[in-house]
């Protein structure tokens, strides 16, 4: 068995899909992206395929590895994502070949059935309480949300007050019975975190997620310490030597991207370097179907996965994308907070390939937005 095609494919809202093809017909689906940088993680993609011509594609961790260092320069989120989603590509491919899931080449099953979160928003304590109530009607028990809008490195009681109330009324809303997860997104300073943390404690996070920018996670151990909150990270850390300094500082839960940090392979090894500092796992995945597709080959994989991140109706603006692009879409139901163990082989889940390259000719440019403070400097998003 051969590799003889690599294609992208552009996808709305702002996904990026790869297509892996061989000489005997399987093909493995993977997705790279880097949101609102898709474009450039294509390009890299092309230029990694260059090595991947006629190649066995079974050979995972050989390619891995030359992937990742072959071109001597190494590593940032645009390689490591191009190298994600041909890692997941490769695993699909292999896990069909041999006609079974990911997860039992991983070394089998732990679990049968893998808890999820869904994301719940609004402009208004309010908006954000009814859409908590709504997550908890369509059965899940578990919530995330970000109660932020932008902040000054060191805000006043004001703002501090008014995160902490839409808090209030949103665990009040869902009752006790509920967990929510809170992401800050990288928009408090190590100060900020450290107020504002500990006066959260009575509400009870399941955990706290990026509360301080990647650039400063050697001070996340000033901020575990500052607070019983268990602290997450790692959807902007892209491979174990990244991780390596992080696990040590206290954090209780690891979120490395499976589109971002090298993809199956590597977020393998940085949950077994997790487990050894008792950090759970929870993949971070506001993506499409690939990605969650390859979390959830991990999440049946390891002992320390915790919860997984998915995009459906992520706040209430994509609808059900999620699923638009599957052959059936009941692989990723999810009833009482779960979603079964996908048993198809490879990545468990059919992409409907037409729909795919239909929706390619449309494309997309996402990008975020880019926010300033009131004296026009730039502040996080």
């Amino acid at each position: 068995m051969k590799i003889v095609k690599v294609e992208t494919f552009l996808v709305p809202p702002r996904w990026l899909f790869l297509r892996v093809e061989t000489d005997d017909g399987i093909v493995g689906w993977g997705e790279p992206i880097v949101e609102g940088r898709a474009e450039s993680v294509a390009a890299a993609v092309t230029t990694l395929a260059e090595r991947l011509g006629g190649a066995d594609p079974t050979a995972i961790e050989d390619h891995w590895q030359v992937l990742a260092k072959g071109g001597f320069y190494r590593g940032g989120p645009v390689l490591s994502s191009a190298l994600a989603g041909i890692d997941q590509a490769l695993w699909d491919i292999k896990g069909k070949a041999l006609g079974v899931p990911v997860h039992e080449l991983l070394g089998g099953p732990v679990r049968r059935r893998a808890r999820v979160y869904r994301w719940v928003g609004g402009n208004r304590a309010a908006d954000l309480a009814d859409d908590g109530v709504r997550a908890v009607e369509a059965g899940f028990d578990a919530v995330k949300c970000n109660p932020t809008g932008q902040l000054r490195h060191i805000e006043g009681p004001a703002a501090v007050r008014e995160i902490v109330d839409r808090l209030t009324v949103l665990r009040e809303s869902v009752g006790p019975a509920v967990d929510i997860a809170v992401d800050f997104h990288g928009r408090f300073s190590t100060a900020m975190a450290r107020r504002v943390l500990p006066l959260l404690e009575p509400l009870m996070p399941m955990f706290v997620e990026e509360p301080v920018l990647p650039e400063f996670s050697r001070d996340l151990a000033r901020v575990t310490a500052a607070t019983s909150i268990p602290i997450a990270t790692g959807e902007r850390l892209y491979s174990r030597w990244d991780f390596r300094d992080v696990l040590p500082t206290g954090i209780a839960v690891a979120q490395p991207d499976l589109s971002h940090a090298g993809g199956i392979s590597e977020v393998r090894r940085i949950a077994a370097m997790a487990e050894a500092y008792d950090v759970a796992l929870a993949p971070h995945c506001p993506l499409g179907p690939i990605a969650l597709a390859a979390s959830l080959q991990i999440a049946f994989a390891v002992p320390n996965f915790l919860i997984q991140e998915q995009s459906l109706d992520i706040h209430q603006s994509h609808g059900n994308q999620l699923l638009d692009h599957l052959v059936d879409p009941a692989v990723f139901r999810f009833a009482d907070g779960h979603v079964e163990r996908p048993t198809g082989p490879g990545l468990g889940i059919e992409i409907d390939e037409t729909a795919v390259r239909r929706a390619a000719r449309t494309g997309h440019r996402w990008r975020n937005s880019v926010w300033r403070h009131v004296d026009g400097s730039f502040a996080e998003w």
